[in-house]
């Protein structure tokens, strides 16, 4: 494999900007494995007009929202997951901050890509208005299908920086999809099946080629997802990229 954190200390090198404290932020990976082989995984292009990252593939997500630690939940995450997730905490701890992580990435993908991930059981519930599609469609969250499975914290002296959980989840877990195929954001374009090899040829961020190809050695020894398999954690220490397990 590539010497993945001398990789990213090499793209990362810039760093003349004022410096800002990272914020929370969440990816989800859907992992499509019903044609057999290698999962494939949803991914769209970030319009180019967009100040970041403009141009490049990317798994749905951003950063977390204040309601996101608010969203009543239909089922809580596998304990080992709960427990990742918890460590190292920054900022907000606790574990409604932990659970808003994968709220984020849920509503991220929806906005992004058009695609509800959840339990489609028909209950009512009361819901912000960044859920109201999901309540109005009686889908309801819930958090056990997810496994963690990288995070990376953007170096200092950057001109945005997020301190990212990226989450994965099996595509039998998708319950509706908007029918245009897209999301009601329009915040990605081009939006596509791949297997991770051949995301691997497309435009990426260098972090998103990183995540992928440690989700492809995970996969090699831990096909399903075990949620107490160590995680991997990428943050900046004095001159470069460091990796550490969670």
């Amino acid at each position: 494999m590539t010497n993945l954190v001398e990789r990213l200390s090499t793209a990362e090198r810039r760093m003349d900007y004022e410096n800002v404290r990272p914020r929370d932020a969440a990816t989800l990976l859907i992992l499509d494995r019903t044609a057999g082989g290698e999962p494939q995984v949803l991914m769209g292009r970030r319009h180019t007009r967009h100040k970041f990252m403009p141009g490049k593939f990317v798994f749905p997500g951003g950063r977390v929202d204040p309601t996101d630690s608010r969203v009543p939940l239909a089922g809580d995450y596998e304990e080992p997951v709960k427990s990742k997730l918890m460590q190292a905490m920054k900022h907000r701890k606790g574990e409604a901050r932990a659970r808003a992580f994968a709220v984020a990435a849920i509503r991220e993908t929806y906005e992004e890509a058009g695609v509800f991930i959840g339990r489609k059981d028909g209950a009512g519930w009361r819901a912000p208005d960044d859920f109201a599609a999901f309540a109005e469609r009686g889908i309801s969250l819930d958090l056990s299908p997810m496994r963690f499975v990288a995070r990376a914290i953007t170096p200092p002296r950057r001109p945005r920086r997020f301190d990212t959980r990226f989450l994965a989840v099996w595509a039998d877990a998708i319950c509706d999809r908007l029918p245009e195929g897209t999301g009601p954001t329009g915040e990605l374009e081009e939006l596509c099946w791949l297997s991770l090899e051949e995301a691997k040829s497309l435009e990426l961020p260098t972090i998103t080629l990183t995540i992928i190809e440690e989700l492809q050695k995970r996969l090699a020894d831990d096909p399903e997802l075990d949620p107490s398999t160590p995680v991997p954690y990428y943050h900046w220490q004095r001159k470069g990229f460091v990796r550490e397990e969670v």
